[in-house]
């Protein structure tokens, strides 16, 4: 299941400086929530059942913080505890997360996620 990640309004210098990414989330293999990408053909069968769980807001943002490897600044910029700090807008598909649930948003194929920092300085 692909969906596609972007960060926007100055979020982007925390993540490399990428403002998008497409990411596969069937090439994710998971241990409860501590989320690595694998080659496909390195996984075992038990990694495979793991992997059918569903994929919310929330699995997404702890390997994202955890174990994407794409958070290249300081975490505590973008992430207040396994969640989104505030000042940092999230639409899933242009539609404001807070509408969808939230956290428990479960990501379907094609989702787009974007997080736009309204954070700035005065």
């Amino acid at each position: 299941m692909k969906v596609t990640l972007g960060w926007q309004g100055g979020a982007e210098a925390l993540f490399g400086n990428v403002r998008q990414r497409t990411v596969d989330l069937n090439d994710i293999s998971c241990v409860t929530d501590d989320c690595k990408i694998t080659d496909g053909a390195n996984r075992t069968d038990e990694s495979k059942s793991t992997d059918s769980r569903v994929w919310t807001l929330r699995r997404l943002l702890v390997w994202l913080k955890k174990d994407s490897g794409f958070l290249t600044g300081n975490e505590e910029l973008f992430f207040s505890g396994d969640s989104i700090r505030n000042g940092v807008m999230v639409l899933v598909n242009d539609v404001d997360w807070e509408l969808l649930g939230e956290l428990d948003y479960q990501l379907e194929p094609d989702d787009s996620v974007i997080f736009i920092s309204t954070l700035h300085g005065g």
